[in-house]
């Protein structure tokens, strides 16, 4: 069994970036610049937004936290949108979600300049993304291709088994994993909460993408041997042990299911870190198509 290790991958990645960044500051160019709106105080939101901050730092970029109470309009969120959206020392922002049941996240997702969505939401970009054109791709997603990639797991001809269709992981994933090239060229299969025998499926995938939250979901009899298993589920799970009184635990039961894998993601370290990575990446890609 091999560890797909996001923590050692993004931190490479965030090397390769930096040293872009370091050649743009040597030409007298403007480095990237990332902003990203929070509305409200939800703990995950908050800490996952401080840590796109410091990776901004790590890189080089520069970087703008925008935050807002959690009683912001609809209005009000979209009319800041709209100064990001024309403010041309910003490359790239983000709003983060989920928003607060005032606002729809629809509205705000399509608000979004399709040149600065950095987080590949916009329908705009998401369509360019499953007719195969160069766009930004969601930063989860991308992040799960390039650690494939980069450990060269082989994805041509295999069956890939997605659980969960959310349009931020599971749905793109489905797209990403059929297409042409490599990662791609596999035969995919989109499983949720209204499949039924999910095991008798999951028992024939040659690689699992778990994107469904549900703290140890796949279990070991649910996969068969080798498999290539990519676990993108993160939930606080109660935890009297721990200093913090949680734990993050994955959607896959890593302990008896790493013992039938060929490559699995921890959680956390596999594709939290890359997500991260990513949308500097992406960032960097928007600041190089203003040129």
């Amino acid at each position: 069994m091999q560890l797909l290790d996001g923590k050692k991958v993004s931190e490479e990645i965030k090397n390769e970036i930096a040293a872009e960044v370091a050649k743009m500051k040597a030409n007298g160019e403007k480095v990237p610049h990332l902003a990203a709106i929070i509305v409200g105080n939800d703990g995950a939101s908050l800490t996952y937004v401080g840590s796109k901050v410091k990776a901004c730092e790590r890189v080089g970029f520069e970087s703008t936290l925008i935050k807002m109470p959690s009683t912001t309009s609809e209005t009000e969120l979209l009319k800041k949108i709209k100064e990001l959206n024309e403010d041309d020392n910003i490359d790239g922002f983000i709003v983060q979600l989920p928003l607060p049941p005032q606002i729809d996240t629809q509205e705000v997702i399509m608000a979004i300049r399709p040149s600065k969505d950095v987080d590949g939401f916009h329908p705009e970009n998401f369509g360019k993304m499953a007719l195969d054109m160069s766009t930004f791709i969601p930063a989860t997603p991308f992040g799960i291709l390039e650690l494939l990639e980069r450990y060269n797991v082989q994805t041509q001809g295999k069956h890939t088994v997605v659980i969960g269709r959310s349009h931020i992981v599971g749905r793109p994933m489905s797209i990403l994993m059929g297409r042409k090239g490599f990662p791609g060229n596999s035969t995919v299969t989109v499983t949720h909460t209204h499949t039924k025998n999910i095991t008798q499926i999951t028992s024939q995938a040659d690689i699992i993408i778990s994107a469904l939250g549900v703290p140890n979901y796949l279990k070991a009899e649910m996969i068969k041997d080798d498999a290539v298993i990519i676990d993108v589920g993160i939930t606080r799970v109660a935890d009297e042990t721990s200093e913090k009184g949680y734990k993050i635990v994955g959607d896959v039961d890593f302990e008896n299911v790493s013992k039938k894998a060929s490559y699995i993601t921890p959680v956390p370290g596999g594709v939290g870190p890359m997500t991260i990575a990513m949308l500097l990446k992406n960032t960097l890609i928007a600041r190089a198509n203003k040129k």
